[in-house]
């Protein structure tokens, strides 16, 4: 996914197919991440800025000790886009 655009629903459905506990909420592609303790969580934390900042495409996100909840979507393109799935893909490999 290389190509930076917004996506149809049916691509969202599609995309979504291919990743695990993910799902739409409030126009945002949702999940909350659940760690073993607050320096596991940190650490993916941690690892997802570096790989959001080098996209420059910023997660919404929220921390409390173990658990992490990511809100993904492209304010720029009013939607949620191929940017959106590929940062996604790369915190479940973090997340695992």
């Amino acid at each position: 996914m290389s190509d930076r655009r917004k996506l149809e629903e049916s691509e969202i459905d599609a995309e979504l197919a291919k990743l695990s506990g993910w799902s739409i909420e409030a126009g945002k592609l949702h999940k909350a991440f659940q760690f073993t303790s607050f320096i596991e969580a940190f650490g993916f934390m941690t690892k997802a800025a570096i790989t959001a900042e080098a996209m420059n495409h910023h997660p919404e996100w929220f921390n409390v000790y173990n658990k992490v909840v990511v809100d993904l979507t492209t304010h720029d393109l009013g939607g949620i886009s191929t940017y959106d799935f590929e940062l996604a893909t790369k915190m479940e490999q973090y997340a695992s």
